[in-house]
């Protein structure tokens, strides 16, 4: 009985060379190793059934490996996604407040307004007088810079009143009687 040999022309062969490791030894290349092996076996002393099942079970769970390896691939992603939109956000609060931050040339510490927030390189990075400082920078947030709006005046539950001028009114002051009382009506 003849055994066919690899040749250079064989998909595993060249998904090998191609650089195609991965690929190559898929699942497809699984099953038609699994399958060549059941071809060739010895018809005298045939293959255990155990050692199939074995290797079946072993191709599951590589093949549920590799999805659990690809859902925290993604996992991961939209994680450090979360990540950066969690530290662009809580950053953007810092917009318009007076902070003291370490300054990155001189390791002075200097007190600045932050005008803008943005991530770069996967870092919030705060600009402070036109100048990009990092978010790790920032020693302590002093406050807002705008001034805190006027207190209303306080009032005792009554309507203001306007103050009431000479010659104003319902006319009753001046001598003359009034031609219509409160409600509008004549008296």
């Amino acid at each position: 009985m003849a055994i066919d040999g690899i040749s250079a022309n064989d998909p595993l062969s060249l998904g090998v060379r191609s650089g195609a490791a991965n690929e190559a030894l898929g699942k497809d290349a699984f099953m038609t190793l699994l399958v060549q092996q059941m071809r060739n076996q010895d018809p005298m002393a045939p293959m255990d059934n155990q050692a199939f099942v074995a290797q079946l079970a072993q191709f599951s769970s590589l093949e549920q490996m590799t999805k659990v390896n690809d859902n925290l691939l993604g996992l991961a992603v939209l994680q450090q996604s979360n990540a950066l939109m969690s530290q662009l956000t809580q950053s953007s609060a810092l917009i318009g407040k007076e902070v003291r931050y370490v300054d990155p040339d001189t390791n002075a510490a200097v007190t600045g307004t932050v005008s803008t927030v943005k991530i770069e390189d996967g870092l919030a990075v705060l600009n402070i007088a036109g100048r990009d400082i990092p978010l790790g920078n920032v020693t302590e947030v002093l406050g807002s810079t705008t001034p805190a709006p006027a207190a209303p005046p306080a009032s005792n539950g009554t309507a203001p009143t306007a103050p009431e001028t000479e010659g104003a009114g319902d006319g009753a002051e001046d001598g003359d009687a009034p031609d219509e009382d409160d409600t509008g009506t004549p008296s």
